[in-house]
């Protein structure tokens, strides 16, 4: 039920000094380990979350780990199997609660069932740490079984909870009292955003925001010829032409003979440097696909038959949409995908010809982490808005993935995203992820003001390069681990 992740070195603080950008953060973190690792040694650092792939959790621990090592320290990452095909859509269900969505309240079963299965995961996890271990738990899944362990065995512990809403609500306050047992167990609390800790954690809350790795597949730099190569193995590029995208039919093949997505409406995309809406996200209801999609149709039906201008006309017509988001089956945290998915699926198939032929829905692969990656930076980069229409989001990494590639940025108010986007010098906001017409009016803005857009861009990765850095962030935790090492031993029990 408790699986090693094997983590692969990738690039050295060598490499990563050699980028001008990046040599500040390289010189922070090197004064990082050489003040924390002393104090790390003979240390393991458990790190411990739900899923190997999908979501940016999933993304930031391999570099995470991998430069932890790199500077000395200890670290093992294990990913949790569900004991009960049931623990995984509760613990949704907790997430959702968390998001503020309509679920059901968690009830006394549901806490049965919780702690049955975080009993069943912590058997195996006490069998791993030893005295004077660190734990790193990660979000709601694998809390409880955490705490448990953190208590039996006496050792030190952070809870890191990537989700969050900045309002309280009936649905955040049920489920922050279901999480609240095993969550003060732990010595620290990480959030990402002030607004998302409870009053019960605040005395041992510490915020340290996510962030990415701009030497990954995902985010570092992509030639054109690069680009469309990666948009041609991935069956999205056909013919000699390298502008010219894949059919649907092409989509259905490949997807009959296993391949490792599908797409719906691609005969139609056009030619890759036309102007392009994209959004990529895990298939979940709370990051606005519907509602964009809605948004986009509005756009190329009420708002193109008022524009006058021709080149804006010409302009607002040629745009497409793509909506992205990995194979359901290869996120094992996420139940309702496949059902989000489905649904997206049959609006698509409700809208009018004409918006449906400019509309694609892309299932990536996740057979291949590399390759996922590679096709999420190649789509960002032909994009010209980059969309997260999340309707709560507890951060949003494709955001921070799309400002590094001085992409133009359509967030919706959620409190992560907004976190990251100034409106009107990074990118736009738009006022209600869930308002059609306010998302077609915002949408027409940014598209018809290129020399903005150029601007929004610019900004944005220097916002990234200087806040959202993967190094920065380890050398946060470096000194959160540090911090712990120093501290008394626990008793057990």
């Amino acid at each position: 039920m408790i699986r090693r992740i094997e983590v692969a070195e990738g690039y050295t603080l060598a490499d990563y000094a050699l980028h001008a950008w990046l040599g500040e953060a390289v010189g922070a973190l090197r004064a990082a380990a050489s003040a924390a690792a002393p104090r790390l040694a003979g240390r393991t650092v458990w790190i411990v979350s739900a899923t190997a792939r999908g979501g940016g959790v999933a993304e930031m621990l391999p570099r995470i780990v991998a430069l932890l090592r790199q500077v000395g320290v200890h670290a093992e990452w294990r990913v949790i199997d569900a004991p009960d095909p049931r623990f995984f859509p509760l613990t949704k269900r907790i997430h959702n609660l968390i998001h503020s969505a309509e679920e059901p309240l968690p009830d006394e079963g549901d806490r049965a069932l919780y702690e049955a299965c975080s009993q069943a995961l912590a058997a195996e996890l006490r069998q791993l740490v030893r005295a004077g271990d660190l734990l790193v738990v990660h979000d709601p899944q694998p809390l409880a079984a955490g705490a448990l362990v953190a208590r039996e065995a006496g050792i030190r512990a952070v809870w890191r909870c990537h989700i969050g809403f900045d309002q309280a609500t009936p649905g955040t306050r049920a489920a922050w009292a279901f999480l609240a047992p095993w969550a003060t167990a732990y010595d620290r609390a990480v959030f990402s955003l002030p607004a998302y800790v409870p009053a019960f954690l605040a005395d041992r809350a510490i915020i340290v925001p996510p962030a990415i790795d701009p030497l990954s597949h995902k985010n570092r730099e992509m030639s054109v010829p690069k680009l469309t190569g990666v948009l041609r193995a991935a069956g999205l590029v056909v013919g000699d032409h390298p502008q010219l995208m894949a059919p649907f039919a092409r989509q259905v093949e490949r997807l009959t003979a296993g391949g490792g997505y599908t797409a719906a409406g691609l005969d139609a995309l056009g030619v890759l440097f036309r102007p392009l809406v994209v959004q990529v996200s895990r298939w979940d209801a709370l990051k606005g696909f519907a509602p964009l999609m809605a948004g986009f149709a509005r756009l190329k039906t009420e708002r193109l038959a008022s524009v006058e201008v021709p080149w804006r006309r010409a302009m607002l017509g040629a745009t497409r949409l793509v909506l992205a988001g990995p194979d359901p089956t290869g996120v094992q945290d996420d139940p309702e995908a496949a059902a989000v998915l489905a649904d997206l699926a049959a609006r698509w198939q409700a809208l009018p010809d004409s918006v449906r032929d400019d509309v694609a829905i892309l299932r990536l692969p996740m057979a291949s982490i590399r390759e996922n990656a590679r096709i999420v930076n190649a789509l960002q980069r032909c994009a010209t808005i980059v969309a997260q229409n999340s309707i709560a989001e507890g951060f949003g990494l494709t955001v921070a993935e799309a400002m590094w590639k001085a992409r133009a940025t359509m967030v919706g108010p959620a409190a992560g995203p907004r976190a990251q986007v100034r409106d009107g010098v990074d990118g736009r906001i738009v006022d209600d992820a869930t308002d059609p017409g306010a998302i077609a009016a915002l949408l027409e803005e940014m598209l018809t003001t290129p020399k903005q857009r150029e601007v929004w861009g610019t900004n944005a990765r220097a916002r990234v390069a200087g806040s959202f850095n993967i190094l920065r962030k380890t050398a946060r935790w470096l000194e959160i681990l540090a911090g712990l090492a120093d501290s008394p031993a626990r008793g057990k029990g």
